[in-house]
């Protein structure tokens, strides 16, 4: 992670997203691979039958069925018993989590600052859709855990869930320890896993960088319970360090973000040469961990405009339609 940052942050609903594209956000959905069955009516439509106004077949009364569902129009041209059985409706589950971590609060275009929009941009597209959203956000100093938003549903709780990412990429008080012991990533899965609700879709945000590993919260994300995405954010000079070969030269002194550690490097061709090995293993072992746990994996710059990542990128891989 290296340390140039944007520092310039969203303020309003306006700065994360934009009228007009929010207009063009309108026109799209929150697929999924998977069939779920929701919590509450929806407007999506679901391969089981259920007790909705739309009717879909018929079979034979048995014995305890409910004798408001026979067809007594039925019964009296063929003096049968047949019971109507109606399209059941579901609404999808769109739960977001969101990496407010010191590592992702830098880069330019900040990554952080990437993620709040796509994070905006996919919760509005669920909440216009009726689907029931959630999002959760953690490693931002000052918070306690896994913060987290509980489901709502409509276009109008968008503010809620602004408000949330607002405060979750805000300027941090100035009494709040920056630096220490960073949120463990499992941990945060684990406890997500623990107390998440019903079943959908769930997409991560964030940058992959968690110093005790990915693969135990990776676990903890797969199954049958969500469709999963991992939108993985990275900036440019992470991607190429020599973008910043004026500053990223010589002798240098790296600092963590999030433990305040320290060390002294001496950046040479060689040294690059390394990094990019290390950071193309990475990124190969994250990718093959994702795709055996049914995780679709999605590296995405942090310069890439939100309406790219949302209209174009994101339709592409098939969590938008």
């Amino acid at each position: 992670m290296l340390a140039a940052q944007d520092t310039k942050r969203p303020e309003t609903v306006e700065e994360l997203l934009g009228r007009e594209l929010m207009s063009r956000l309108d026109r799209l959905d929150v697929l999924t691979r998977k069939v779920f069955s929701g919590k509450l009516p929806g407007e999506r439509r679901s391969k089981k039958r259920g007790q909705s106004v739309e009717f879909d077949d018929y079979r034979q009364y048995v014995p305890g069925d409910d004798l408001r569902h026979i067809d007594w129009n039925v019964l009296a041209r063929f003096d049968k018993f047949f019971l109507k059985l109606f399209r059941e409706e579901e609404d999808l589950g769109v739960q977001i989590v969101l990496d407010c971590s010191a590592s992702m609060d830098a880069g330019a275009p900040s990554k952080l600052i990437a993620a709040a929009r796509a994070a905006t941009a996919l919760g509005y597209v669920g909440l216009v859709n009726q689907n029931r959203v959630s999002i959760s956000r953690f490693g931002r100093p000052g918070d306690t855990g896994l913060r987290s938003l509980s489901a709502i549903r409509g276009r109008g709780n968008f503010k809620r869930l602004a408000s949330f990412v607002l405060e979750g990429v805000g300027p941090l008080p100035p009494d709040v320890r920056t630096k220490g012991d960073p949120p463990d990533f499992n941990d945060m899965m684990r406890t997500l896993a623990l107390t998440r609700r019903g079943k959908g879709v769930l997409i991560l945000i964030s940058d992959g960088l968690f110093r005790e590993g990915f693969l135990p919260g990776l676990n903890f994300l797969a199954g049958d319970s969500y469709d999963a995405y991992f939108v993985q954010i990275l900036s440019p000079d992470e991607l190429d360090p020599t973008l910043q070969k004026d500053r990223v030269s010589g002798d240098l002194r790296f600092t963590d973000a999030e433990t305040g550690a320290a060390a002294e490097v001496t950046v040479s061709a060689d040294l690059i040469k390394r990094y990019r090995a290390r950071l193309e293993a990475f990124l190969g072992d994250l990718e093959a961990v994702c795709r055996a746990r049914s995780i679709r994996h999605l590296l995405v710059p942090s310069d890439t405009p939100v309406d790219v990542l949302v209209l174009e990128m994101l339709r592409k891989r098939g969590l938008l339609g």
